[in-house]
């Protein structure tokens, strides 16, 4: 039996040659289709589920999300961070994005929420209307100045006339929307304002809800847009199609209002 001849150096080498471009062309590929989109720390569950829709749709498409506060966001998209695309909780931080660079294209607003309070289910503060945020010694925990949950939350206590009482029980600052849920369901604070569709399934029977009166009419709205130093604009424009396309049912079923 004649033993199977190896193949010389040259031969190698060829090989190599011919195999090497194909694989680079295919780790550049892979490197372009990295899609990444920053969002206000509200639209965690529904844009978890839009990346997902929008993956399946774009096969070797990777959408990297993170979600944070609007303003803390905003400011690492001003200072250089990565980021293709921009979905904040108010447009001050997306006219921000605008005013002190890259600056934004593709921009439209997508989506409203709206303002609730939630307390322990075992209500330690009697919490039982807007009003009663005012009273003396009740634990309350807000959104800090300039997040967007917190700067609606302070609006609509001075809409409601308790602003300054309010704010005397103030018990902490948090970065962002989810910290204050956070806060109550541990049972760390009587009462916090957070939005509609930070109630999800997941912390539903820990919490309860109070509704604002009619008369506080707070609406938050969301903007979404290219980055302007987006090194895949296709593919950021498209993320922002689906968003003002199919990816409103998604928004709708996670509790968001349309946009105005």
């Amino acid at each position: 039996m004649t033993a199977a001849r190896r193949p010389g150096p040259i031969a190698v080498l060829i090989a190599i040659l011919l195999v090497a471009p194909g694989c680079a062309r295919s780790a550049g590929a892979g490197a372009d289709r990295e899609l990444v989109v920053l969002a206000a720390a509200s639209l965690t569950e529904a844009f978890t589920e839009i990346a997902g829709d929008f993956e399946r749709v774009h096969p070797g498409v990777r959408v990297r999300l993170s979600f944070g506060p609007s303003d803390g966001l905003a400011i690492q998209i001003v200072e250089g961070a990565p980021a293709d695309v921009f979905a904040p909780a108010s447009p001050r931080w997306m006219d921000e994005v605008e005013r002190r660079g890259p600056g934004v294209s593709d921009r439209a607003p997508f989506a409203r929420n709206v303002l609730v309070v939630i307390t322990p289910s075992d209500d330690p503060g009697a919490v039982r209307s807007f009003a009663d945020l005012a009273r003396p010694g009740l634990r309350l925990v807000l959104a800090a100045p300039g997040v967007p949950a917190g700067d609606y939350a302070r609006e609509a206590l001075r809409s409601a006339g308790i602003l300054q009482p309010t704010l005397a029980n103030l018990a902490s600052n948090e970065e962002d929307v989810k910290a204050v849920v956070q806060k109550v369901v541990l049972g760390e604070a009587d009462a916090g304002i957070v939005y509609r569709t930070d109630v999800t399934p997941a912390i539903r029977d820990e919490v309860r809800v109070v509704h604002l009166p009619r008369s506080v009419d707070v609406t938050a709205v969301y903007p979404i847009a290219v980055v302007a130093s987006t090194g895949t604009p296709r593919l950021a424009r498209a993320f922002v199609r689906a968003v003002l396309g199919p990816g409103q049912a998604v928004l709708r079923a996670h509790g968001f209002l349309p946009p105005p």
